[in-house]
């Protein structure tokens, strides 16, 4: 059974969640991020296929969306994800059957960063799972001119601009706003339209700088050949993870590109989601 809600409204914006609900009483949770460079995308974005996967398993499952970029910032999609969970604990627990202190947050791409940013808010799940996501929005693979998207037809900016509202969205049909990113990646501009210019340091948007010692298990999905996102981030973040001594598992796909989780018919990813299963089986 599907209910569509409404967590949040901020600047004339509903925002809105999906709740997809299992007969069992006291079950735990899962929240979807969707990804789409915090830019495209909205909950209704997650795969069938894995949503029946994650029930037929014995979970709840969530999807919500965000405020997304570039008309509104970084701070507020933050804040949207905090709300949303707080939400869910607070009042979603009285309209829905689910265990408030079971809850997973499961995302890709970007809703893998938003997933990993999760665990550094006041109110945080109590496991991670990031499909191909990132922990660090400082580096040149953020800021710089992408040389896999500079090889795609180049956007010009007024069509950009063209495509940009003047008012907040929190869904973005991907035929409306891809190329808002690909411009974006094209022209190393990405942060650009992500953040405010004063905006000062990016560190409290950055998963990887923010681990303590109350940071959730968290499990990580990359492919090795990912051509959006550097493999090297998932690395990078379970490093961090375990400087911190904090539980967490990369798995690492070989030759697996971006998205690779929605070939659900591939033996390695479906291999890969039994192990996301056995993570949450374990930790939650």
């Amino acid at each position: 059974m599907k209910t569509t809600f409404i967590y949040k409204e901020a600047d004339g914006c509903s925002i809105k969640g999906d709740f997809y609900s299992i007969e069992e009483k006291h079950a735990p949770l899962i929240v979807y991020i969707h990804g789409g460079g915090l830019i495209f995308g909205s909950r209704k974005d997650m795969k069938k296929e894995q949503i029946d996967l994650y029930l037929q398993a014995g979970y709840n499952v969530c999807t919500i969306d965000y405020r997304l970029a570039p008309e509104s910032k970084l701070a507020e999609i933050k804040e949207d994800i905090e709300d949303a969970l707080l939400w869910l604990k607070e009042q979603g627990v009285h309209q829905f059957n689910f265990d408030p202190k079971r809850i997973a947050v499961i995302g890709s791409s970007a809703g893998g960063y938003l997933a990993l940013l999760s665990g550094t808010l006041q109110v945080r799940p109590k496991v991670i799972v990031s499909f191909y996501g990132y922990g660090d929005i400082t580096g040149d693979w953020y800021r710089k001119s992408s040389p896999y998207f500079s090889k795609m037809t180049a956007v010009p900016e007024v069509l950009v601009q063209q495509l940009v509202q003047k008012h907040p969205i929190s869904e973005g049909p991907i035929e409306r706003r891809y190329a808002i990113y690909l411009y974006c990646r094209q022209q190393g501009k990405w942060i650009d339209y992500l953040t405010d210019k004063n905006e000062g340091t990016l560190d409290p948007f950055c998963p990887l700088k923010k681990v303590d010692e109350s940071y959730p298990p968290t499990l990580l999905l990359h492919g090795d050949a990912d051509e959006d996102v550097p493999f090297e981030q998932s690395v990078l973040m379970s490093e961090a993870l375990n400087k911190t001594g904090i539980t967490n598992k990369l798995i690492t796909i070989k030759n697996g590109k971006h998205s690779f989780d929605e070939n659900m018919s591939d033996p390695v990813v479906a291999e890969s989601f039994e192990e996301v299963c056995r993570f949450l089986k374990e930790w939650l």
